[in-house]
């Protein structure tokens, strides 16, 4: 990633990285976080800076440790795939399965932030919206790093200023529609996270994006 820009973050976590973390508009946090020392040391400081957190991976597994007795701001997100949401929920995942409307909903109520629950018909939740449920993406998206890809695109609308139901709708959208794209120029067995970039850069473009990205 030449793109992309990196800060050393080294133990105890506290000064350099609130200061960091005060410069932010949002927070995505989780992939490749892990649950050790370090990784919940920066869960504690993400939590304790106040600005809005799209959180998916082991962010979301250190969150189900915790007692849920202390919600979330209801500008933040969760992205969980179907096993994070049974482990947020204290429950199977063939629990959240057999009615991933009513997970969703119990997951809004539990934590009392907007939800994305990643899955073959992804569904976003918010206290006080009608959930959305995106009927696009395919087979081909289950795959290891779509859903970092996911969050970082969430994370990156929630950025321009787009609030966090909003932000999370067209997220879910953006990416589902760039996999179909994907898919249908070069196969849904084989996709990886990065055949998604070219189309999402196009969908995020009006003027060069395909009127519908499947039959692009």
């Amino acid at each position: 990633l030449p793109e992309a820009m990196a800060h050393a973050i080294a133990m105890p976590v506290t000064g350099h990285l609130a200061g960091l973390l005060a410069t932010c508009d949002v927070v995505a946090l989780g992939p490749g976080l892990g649950q050790a020392d370090w990784g919940r040391a920066l869960f504690a400081a993400a939590r304790a800076a106040g600005r809005p957190l799209v959180l998916d991976a082991d962010a979301l597994n250190l969150l189900a440790a915790t007692s849920g007795a202390d919600p979330l701001a209801a500008g933040d997100i969760l992205t969980p795939h179907l096993g994070e949401a049974a482990r947020l929920l204290g429950c199977k995942a063939a629990d959240v399965q057999a009615d991933r409307l009513v997970a969703a909903s119990r997951l809004v109520e539990r934590w009392g932030c907007v939800v994305l629950l990643k899955g073959a018909g992804t569904i976003v939740a918010a206290p006080g919206r009608t959930p959305r449920i995106v009927a696009a993406g395919n087979p081909g998206m289950a795959v290891g790093g779509m859903g970092d890809v996911l969050c970082g695109l969430v994370a990156a609308l929630r950025g321009q200023g787009l609030d966090a139901f909003e932000a999370a709708c067209l997220g879910a959208l953006l990416h589902a529609a760039a996999g179909d794209a994907a898919a249908v120029a070069g196969g849904a067995r084989g996709l990886l996270p990065s055949d998604l970039m070219p189309w999402l850069r196009r969908l995020g473009n009006p003027s060069h994006a395909p009127q519908d990205p499947r039959h692009a």
